[in-house]
């Protein structure tokens, strides 16, 4: 897989609905490359890109996901970077039903199952071959397209038999089908009566390749804390997709993340480092100029140093926040309102954003008015600030220096 390959990838959703017709979850598709050319690295990518999607709408919701997963991919780092009661593995089968190679493999799947995944798996797994995977079933997935109808119920009876499973009836193109099942004792449907799979375009923000293995290597050493806040620091890409990232719904926090240093702090260590390794690959690719990062990061940074004069070390970091952020619009392609509802944010934060008012709207337009030479603009930011031209003067020449041994 190539990096451009990662940087923007074509998904399709198709939803999973229960009896009533209410929405239990979503299975994905990469639509991005030929299905013979699937591999491991696009079972990685494709969950690593709907946990950092940064398109306009919703992909998943609080709804379960359903991924087709190869087995040499599931001792891929990117299962570490989601709630595993949100992600269902499909299981492919073992080609030529090889009793060895199926036996090897049911150790790895009861790991997961251990870890809280849930498993997959298609009407494959009632063949006798395949009697070792089929306690660790939680859904069979009948593809009523593969499936004489006159064989229908003795499968069904074997699947309620054999396993505790759930049943999901794949391919359901008419409602004699939804009828028939449902009485069988179906409870999961899929298909083209519900709807078909709709495609949704995900973009991940490429941040600088150096920026992501200096992140790594810090982590690799295990850097301190503000040794690893200030490289996210230094690239507005790279902050955001770390945000994006931590506060979406597959990661399953309860509360709000708001900081570089409150991410750092809660994803640990180990998710640091698997995050930025599977965030290498996107590192370099397409997307909105490196000044546009370097102009966002002067603005953070003498946000930051200004607030100091008056605000809070929480005051502060938000402050840099804003200023790394208020570029959102142009490094997404996106207006500013949609950019920023993609990140869970403070209220103030997003009041300087979107409204240019609250407590970090004087320092944002200060910001502005030192990199367009706006004369009026400077004098009243600075008055409502209560600062001196020589503060604000000397704050600049700061944040212009820092930002410029950050890339060094």
């Amino acid at each position: 897989m190539t990096v451009a390959d990662t940087a923007s990838m074509l998904i399709a959703r198709q939803p999973i609905v229960d009896k009533r017709r209410a929405v239990f979850g979503y299975e994905l598709f990469d639509r991005s490359h030929s299905t013979d050319a699937h591999t491991p690295a696009h079972d990685v990518a494709l969950v690593f890109s709907a946990l950092a999607h940064t398109g306009s709408e919703t992909l998943v919701g609080q709804f379960a996901i359903f991924v087709h997963s190869t087995h040499n991919s599931l001792a891929g780092g990117h299962l570490d970077l989601v709630q595993p009661e949100r992600l269902v593995l499909e299981i492919e089968g073992i080609a030529g039903d090889d009793p060895a190679e199926i036996e090897a493999h049911s150790h790895a799947l009861l790991g997961l199952r251990k870890r809280g995944f849930r498993l997959a798996f298609s009407q494959q797994v009632l063949d006798p071959a395949y009697a070792s995977w089929q306690p660790l079933a939680d859904f069979i997935k009948l593809d009523l397209a593969a499936i004489d109808t006159m064989q229908l119920p003795k499968l069904i009876q074997a699947a309620q038999t054999r396993t505790g499973a759930r049943l999901i009836a794949e391919k359901t193109e008419t409602a004699a089908q939804y009828e028939q099942l449902a009485g069988y004792g179906v409870e999961l449907f899929q298909g083209y009566w519900f709807a078909k799979p709709d495609l949704i375009k995900t973009r991940l923000l490429p941040p600088s390749q150096a920026n992501v293995i200096q992140l790594i290597n810090l982590v690799r050493n295990q850097a301190s804390t503000d040794e690893i806040e200030q490289v996210l620091k230094k690239d507005a890409m790279l902050g955001f997709n770390l945000m994006r990232l931590i506060n979406s719904s597959g990661f399953g926090l309860t509360r709000e993340i708001t900081s570089f240093r409150q991410a750092v702090m809660l994803l640990g260590l180990k998710k640091l480092f698997r995050w930025a390794a599977l965030l290498l690959t996107t590192a370099g690719a397409g997307g909105a100029s490196p000044v546009v990062g370097s102009t966002a990061v002067v603005r953070g940074r003498l946000m930051e140093l200004l607030a100091a004069e008056s605000m809070s070390p929480e005051e502060c970091d938000a402050s840099f926040v804003v200023g790394v952020f208020s570029l959102l619009d142009t490094m997404l392609g996106m207006p500013m309102e949609q950019a920023v509802g993609l990140l869970t944010l403070q209220p103030p934060i997003i009041d300087a954003l979107l409204h240019g008012n609250g407590p970090y709207a004087d320092l944002l337009a200060l910001a502005r008015a030192c990199e367009t030479g706006d004369a009026e603009a400077f004098r009243h930011a600075t008055a409502a600030l209560h600062l001196t031209e020589r503060q604000v003067s000397l704050a600049h020449l700061d944040a212009l220096a820092w930002a410029d041994t950050l890339v060094e």
